[in-house]
């Protein structure tokens, strides 16, 4: 074999090496993931092929990726794809990238829509506000069979990839989308929801700037930026939900942990909710506030 052949085994080990001298988080991981999408295969099959010879093309192409990512362009921008709730996702700088702590809201809705989903007779109407790339709206569509769920944004681009998502994994028909902010585009509609589920812009505008690159140079800002203190968002969602909530029904919100107390106290002082509480992430700070409404 000549000097220049690269095989699978010999190029993981250089980029790995080279990705951990300039400080990118998990090294290997991260080469072992770009040189699966550029052989278009998966993990496993480079270590039952380690010493299989690469083409020019092919470590050309593993070395573009390469250079993305030591831009900071997040991994998930590279491959185009993010596993949540164990289904992959379309992503791309159209819409944030989902976050493993936001299945916690598909986990509470799930556990609380498991009655009527079990029932024939109950068509519950679930609301993701905010849907991004539409990850709890499919999800919530493939859990909950008998359920009708609206999904809304004021980007009409994260829609379009929200839309593509509910293709891909054939819920687009259950999914009703619509455009605005907040609460405008179902101003008229007359609907009461048995369900409101949101992950909604919390990042404090006095923070932003202290994001990592990942985030602050390749995310979308206005799925992100929540205003002064990163409440704007959360506090429009409490105060104005119970319009649009039937008797009973659950707002179930993501937000930071050091949010969450006054989130609860923004419940109490607002007529119309009844009991609420604060859920923990997989880290163990509270992550998920819910409230219910009288």
């Amino acid at each position: 074999m000549t000097p220049q052949t690269w095989t699978i085994k010999s190029l993981l080990g250089v980029s790995t090496d080279y990705l951990k001298k300039k400080q990118i988080d998990s090294p290997r991981l991260t080469a072992e993931i770009l040189l699966a999408h550029q052989l278009k295969s998966d993990r496993v099959n480079l270590y039952l092929n380690l010493d299989q010879p690469l083409t020019e093309k092919e470590v050309s192409g593993y070395r573009a990726l390469i250079r993305r990512r030591l831009g900071r362009e997040p991994l998930q921008y590279i491959t185009g794809i993010q596993e949540f709730w164990s289904v992959d996702f379309m992503v791309d700088a159209r819409a944030l990238i989902p976050r493993p702590e936001t299945e916690l809201l598909v986990e509470q809705a799930v556990r609380l829509l498991k009655p009527a989903a079990e029932s024939e007779n109950q068509e519950p109407k679930i609301l993701d506000l905010g849907t991004g790339c539409g990850t709890l709206a499919v999800s919530l569509a493939k859990e909950v069979p008998n359920g009708q769920i609206w999904a809304t944004d004021k980007s009409q681009d994260a829609l379009e990839l929200a839309r593509l998502n509910a293709e891909r994994h054939g819920v687009s028909d259950r999914i009703e989308f619509k455009e605005g902010d907040l609460w405008e585009p179902l101003m008229n509609l007359g609907i009461k929801f048995d369900i409101i589920l949101s992950n909604p812009p919390y990042v404090a505008s006095e923070e932003y700037n202290d994001l990592p690159p990942e985030v602050r140079d390749y995310e979308p800002r206005s799925a992100l930026d929540g205003g002064d203190g990163g409440t704007y968002y959360i506090e429009r969602i409490i105060t104005e939900a119970p319009d649009f909530m039937k008797p009973k029904a659950w707002i179930i919100l993501e937000m930071a942990p050091d949010q969450t107390e006054k989130a609860l106290h923004l419940l109490e002082k607002t007529e119309g909710y009844a009991d609420s509480a604060r859920i923990r992430d997989y880290s163990r700070l509270y992550r998920i506030v819910m409230a219910q409404r009288a």
